[in-house]
């Protein structure tokens, strides 16, 4: 996220961070499938993501404050971008392993933040 473009507005921002979270999954197709489906059924490992997701909104929060100069404060609607582009990622995972990896990812991801995009 620190590394994007300055001039780039927040939501594409985090839209382009996100490939760096799905590269695995295009990487290998099987092993992104079966470690999707594993976390999603295996309680524990299902609530450890929850857990890590908590720390990388809060990692994406403080990165999107960061990005003007001087840095904005944390806000509310920092974080709520921050958690959205989360939850657009669980979405599109969520659709491209109950496709068997037929729908693309990339596109299940735009698809998913073009729904809470400016209009």
């Amino acid at each position: 996220m620190r590394a994007r473009p300055e001039d780039e507005d927040d939501w594409t921002a985090l839209r382009r961070t996100l490939d760096s979270i799905v590269e695995p999954y295009r990487q290998d197709l099987g092993r992104g499938l079966a470690t999707a489906r594993l976390v999603k059924e295996t309680p524990a490992l299902s609530a450890r993501h929850l857990e890590k997701q908590t720390v990388w909104r809060l990692t994406l929060t403080q990165a999107l404050a960061e990005r003007t100069t001087p840095p904005r404060p944390t806000t509310v609607g920092l974080a709520v971008k921050a958690a959205a582009a989360l939850n657009c990622l669980n979405i599109a995972v969520d659709h491209w392993t109950e496709s068997d990896g037929r729908l693309d990812l990339d596109d299940l991801l735009d698809e998913a933040f073009a729904a809470l995009g400016p209009r």
